[in-house]
């Protein structure tokens, strides 16, 4: 999804990294219990840190140590402030070099690691500096020139900064690649390698990422040491055992044409078919039987009834297919259902993982399928992201998953 072929990615079960944190990863959970140092314990609590979050609470002793790091995780769960505790109790002050450096996908992300880092180093006189493009190079030479301890910054301009000599590597000790997955997708694996090439060879290097995609595992085996595993979930929901594939259809009118191909793929057992409103289930429940197929639907404004009456039979397994809304999503649970349509994809992510975990519950296996409008693939990525998962493209042979 997004750029490149990232659809093309080849996910066979045994060359995937089965990925869990590894077993040396121990919990710390007081700020104190970390050993961090007491100019870099004022700047925490004056920013507002009680307790290290979970991603802390584990991430920060292997980095601090010089191990080379695997962390997964999502944003919103406090890495910006991981990476910056990590390096500011990591670098020499006395010693006015650069040495860490951090990469970032975007120069809002970039920014937002060099304040985070000048903010908790505030009491220990780190100098922090973000190289990102669109701004003033000679700046960033002044800057450099000067001294700084960390460079925060995109891979285009820190190139550039490497190959003018302004930011000399040689002290370097530590790369960070933020939003690894992120900076893979928007083309800059050049890059990266590039500068990796101009950095001491024993460089620690700590990888971020929110999904692990090949490109992701092939750096880690292409230039990391015997890393630690870290696995922070945002959410203890689990979509194991469910494989889930988008079909893309480039037009909305694609979508039924679509559905009645998978017809008789989705009466092996049972489906769920989702849409987002009333209004469209009952005008997709018309238009599948004009078209002779047997169908079931149900949704929130039909008299409870009703809605129990159509409930039992397909509990029962008179009626394989349902169509429905969101209404249906949570909690309902029906043995046989072992496929999930998303004709729309949800109006927000977290009803996602609600319609998709109909599927394959009790530990069986399931498939949910998303119908992909073109403008709906930023959307989905952000739910790969949301739950580091990851969504294919729908194989020729879907039928035989279920």
């Amino acid at each position: 999804m997004g750029g490149g072929d990232h659809n093309k990615i080849d996910f066979d079960e045994d060359k995937r990294m089965k990925f869990e944190t590894s077993k040396e990863v121990n919990i710390t959970s007081t700020f104190d219990g970390m050993g961090i140092r007491e100019d870099l314990l004022r700047g925490l609590y004056a920013y507002g840190f009680e307790k290290p979050s979970a991603i802390q609470q584990r991430a920060v002793l292997p980095i601090t140590s010089g191990r080379d790091v695997i962390a997964q995780a999502q944003s919103g769960t406090g890495k910006t402030s991981m990476i910056s505790l990590s390096l500011c109790q990591m670098v020499d002050i006395t010693q006015r070099e650069v040495q860490a450096l951090v990469l970032s996908p975007t120069r809002e992300l970039a920014v937002q690691t060099e304040k985070t880092a000048l903010a908790l180093g505030n009491y220990m006189n780190v100098q922090v500096h973000a190289c990102i493009g669109g701004r003033s190079i000679g700046e960033d030479i002044r800057k450099l020139d000067y001294g700084v301890h960390i460079v925060s910054g995109t891979p285009g301009r820190v190139f550039d900064m490497i190959k003018r000599r302004n930011l000399r590597t040689k002290n370097i000790k530590t790369l960070i690649l933020d939003e690894a997955d992120e900076m893979l997708n928007k083309g800059f694996k050049e890059q990266i390698y590039d500068i990796y090439r101009y950095l001491p060879p024993e460089t620690q290097v700590v990888l971020i990422s929110a999904t692990l995609p090949n490109e992701v595992l092939d750096m880690t085996s292409k230039f990391m040491t015997d890393p630690i595993r870290i696995l922070v979930k945002r959410d203890e929901l689990t979509l194991e055992g469910i494989k889930q594939f988008f079909v893309a259809v480039e037009k909305e009118e694609w979508k039924f044409d679509t559905l009645c191909d998978l017809y008789d793929t989705l009466t092996i057992t049972q489906a769920v078919i989702f849409v987002n409103t009333k209004k469209k289930v009952d005008w997709l429940t018309e238009k599948m039987r004009k078209n002779n197929f047997t169908v079931s639907s149900m949704h929130g404004d039909m008299p409870q009834k009703e809605r129990e009456a159509i409930m039992a039979e397909f509990r029962g397994g008179t009626t394989r297919v349902l169509i429905t809304t969101d209404v249906w999503a949570r909690g309902i649970d029906v043995q046989q259902v072992s496929l999930v349509i998303n004709y729309d994809l949800p109006n927000n992510r977290e009803n996602y993982i609600h319609r998709i975990g109909r599927s394959g519950r009790y530990g069986r296996k399931g498939v949910a399928i998303t119908f992909l409008k073109a403008e709906d693939t930023q959307a989905l990525r952000d739910i790969e992201q949301f739950y580091s998962t990851q969504i294919d493209e729908m194989p020729v042979n879907v039928a035989d998953l279920i």
